[in-house]
C-alpha cells in the first residue's frame, strides 16, 4: 500500500514536470563548466606557442648577463618546517638569477626550524635595520650568515602565513619578491623565467605565477631534484593530474586573455610597491593568494592604472601535497572556505563594468563553477540516479549526466596531460605517462566526488564563520 502510494505521488504530471526541470538546471551548469573548461584548451596551446617561442629568443643566459632584471628576493613563511626546511632552502640559494637574496621568516616554529638553520647555514644574530610597512606580529631578530650572504633569516612572533610574508616584504629591499612556501623547491631557472614580463612590459606587470608540481616520489639531493618520478601513493597521484590541469591548462588560458584572478602562494612573484600600496597579505582571510590579487586587481581598475598579471608556464615549483586522507581533506575544505571568503568580500566587482573583464567574465565564471558548481555537481549526483529510479526522467536524461559529468571529465584531464607532454615534458618515461592517464580517467569516478564534498563543507566553515587553517603533514623528499 505504501509503494503504491509512493508511486501515485510521483506518478503526478508537476512532480515529473518539477524533476526535468531541475534536472535540466544541473545539466546547463555541468555543460557550462565543461564547455569552460574546453575553451581554456585552445587558448592554453595558443598562449603556450607564444611563451616558447618568447623563450627560445630570449635565452637564460642573455638574461642572466643584462641589467634589465631586477634584483629580487624570495621569501619563505616556516612554520614548524624543520623536515624540509634545509632542502628548501639550498634549493633557493641555488637560484639562476643575477641578484637576489633568500629570506627565510620564521613564524614562531614550536619545533627545530630556527635551529635546523642557525646549524646547517653558520647564522648569527645581526643587527638589521628596516622600516615596517606592513602590519605583522613583532620580529624577534635576524640573522645573516658569512658563508651564505645572500640568506637572511627572520625570526618572529607567530601569526600565520600572511603575517610571515608581510614580515619578509619588509624586510626585504628588492623591486620584486618572489613567494615560496617551505615545502617546495625551485628548479633553478625558475626565477629568471618567471621574471621574463618584468622585463618585457616592466611598467604594468604587477605580479607573475609559474607551474607548481607534485614533489612527492621524486628525487633531491642538495636542494636540487636529481629525478623526477611519481610518488607511490594514489592521493598524490591523483593531485599530479589535478595540478596539470589547474596550472597548465586553467591559468594559462586566463593569462592570455586577462582574467586571471590566481597565482599560487607555492611560487608567484610581485612588484614589491604595488603590495605595500595594498597593504599586503590579509592575516584575516583564509585564502589570503586569491585575495592579495583580487586586492591588485581592484587597485589597479579603481586608480585607472594599467597593468597585467601573467601565468609563466616553464617557471617549475615543485611542492610536497598530502598524503593522508584526513590532511587532504582539512586543506581542501580550508581552499573552498577561502575561496568562497574571497569572493564575497569582492562581490561588487561582479557583472561591474568598471572592473572590466575581471568583473565581467572571470567573477561570473569562478561563482558558477568554483562557488557553486560542487553543490549542483552533488545534488546532480544524488538525484539523477534517484529520479530515474522513480521514472521522473528517461534513460537520454541519465545518458546525458553521465557524458556531462563524468566523461567530459576524462576528457579534460587526458587533455591537460597532453598539454604538459607538449609543453614541459617533466615526465620522460612511458610508464609514467600510462600511469597518469590511467588516473586522469580514474580520478572523475570517486576521487572528484570527495572534493565536491569537501568543498561544500567548507560552505559550512564559511557560513559559520569557522576559521581552521590546519597543519601540513610533511613526509620529507627522497634522498
Amino acid at each position: 500500500m505504501m509503494h503504491e502510494s509512493i508511486y501515485q505521488f510521483f506518478s503526478q504530471a508537476w512532480i515529473k514536470d518539477v524533476a526535468i526541470i531541475v534536472s535540466v538546471f544541473i545539466l546547463m551548469v555541468g555543460l557550462f563548466q565543461n564547455l569552460t573548461y574546453a575553451l581554456q584548451i585552445p587558448l592554453a596551446a595558443l598562449e603556450l606557442l607564444k611563451v616558447r617561442r618568447r623563450f627560445r629568443e630570449k635565452t637564460t643566459p642573455w638574461l642572466l648577463q643584462t641589467d634589465l632584471v631586477l634584483p629580487m628576493s624570495i621569501v619563505i613563511p616556516a612554520y614548524n618546517e624543520g623536515i624540509t626546511i634545509e632542502e628548501t632552502a639550498k634549493a633557493a640559494l641555488l637560484m639562476q638569477y643575477p641578484s637576489f637574496k633568500v629570506i627565510v621568516v620564521n613564524d614562531g616554529s614550536k619545533d627545530d626550524t630556527l635551529q635546523i638553520l642557525q646549524e646547517k647555514f653558520n647564522l648569527q644574530k645581526t643587527p638589521y635595520y628596516f622600516e615596517q610597512s606592513l602590519k605583522h606580529k613583532p620580529v624577534r631578530g635576524i640573522y645573516t650568515s658569512d658563508s651564505y650572504p645572500n640568506l637572511v633569516v627572520v625570526d618572529k612572533e607567530n601569526g600565520g602565513r600572511s603575517d610571515a610574508l608581510n614580515a619578509g616584504i619588509d624586510v626585504c629591499k628588492t623591486p620584486l619578491f618572489c613567494t615560496l612556501d617551505a615545502d617546495s623547491i625551485l628548479e633553478p631557472s625558475a626565477l629568471i623565467n618567471a621574471v621574463q614580463p618584468f622585463i618585457e612590459q616592466p611598467e604594468i606587470t604587477m605580479a607573475t605565477g609559474g607551474s607548481v608540481r607534485v614533489l612527492n616520489g621524486c628525487e633531491v639531493d642538495k636542494g636540487q631534484i636529481t629525478q623526477v618520478k611519481l610518488s607511490k601513493n594514489l592521493l598524490a597521484l591523483f593531485q599530479v593530474v589535478e595540478y596539470m590541469r589547474a596550472f597548465l591548462m586553467g591559468r594559462l588560458a586566463w593569462s592570455r586573455i586577462g582574467i586571471l584572478t590566481l597565482v599560487s602562494g607555492a611560487f608567484s612573484v610581485f612588484r614589491r610597491d604595488i603590495v605595500i600600496d595594498v597593504g599586503g597579505f590579509d592575516a584575516k582571510t583564509i585564502g589570503e593568494d586569491y585575495e592579495l590579487v583580487m586586492k591588485i586587481h581592484t587597485h589597479c581598475r579603481k586608480n585607472k592604472i594599467d597593468y597585467q598579471i601573467k601565468f609563466v608556464p616553464e617557471p617549475i615549483c615543485w611542492t610536497e601535497v598530502p598524503e593522508h586522507y584526513s590532511v587532504l581533506k582539512s586543506q581542501r575544505i580550508r581552499w573552498q572556505q577561502g575561496g568562497i571568503e574571497v569572493f564575497f568580500k569582492y562581490k561588487h566587482l561582479l557583472f561591474n563594468p568598471k572592473y572590466g573583464r575581471v568583473g565581467m567574465v572571470a567573477l561570473p565564471i569562478n561563482f558558477i563553477i568554483d562557488v557553486m558548481g560542487p553543490i549542483f555537481e552533488l545534488i546532480g549526483m544524488l538525484l539523477f540516479p534517484y529520479f530515474f529510479f522513480m521514472g521522473l526522467i528517461d534513460y537520454s536524461m541519465l545518458k546525458a549526466f553521465v557524458a556531462v559529468f563524468f566523461l567530459f571529465g576524462v576528457y579534460i584531464s587526458v587533455m591537460s596531460l597532453i598539454l604538459e607532454e607538449l609543453s614541459l615534458k617533466r615526465f620522460s618515461h612511458v610508464r609514467g605517462l600510462m600511469t597518469l592517464g590511467f588516473i586522469a580517467v580514474i580520478e572523475n569516478f570517486g576521487y572528484r566526488q570527495f572534493n565536491n564534498i569537501w568543498r561544500i563543507r567548507g560552505w559550512w566553515r564559511f557560513i559559520t564563520k569557522k576559521q581552521v587553517w590546519g597543519n601540513m603533514t610533511r613526509v620529507g623528499t627522497k634522498n
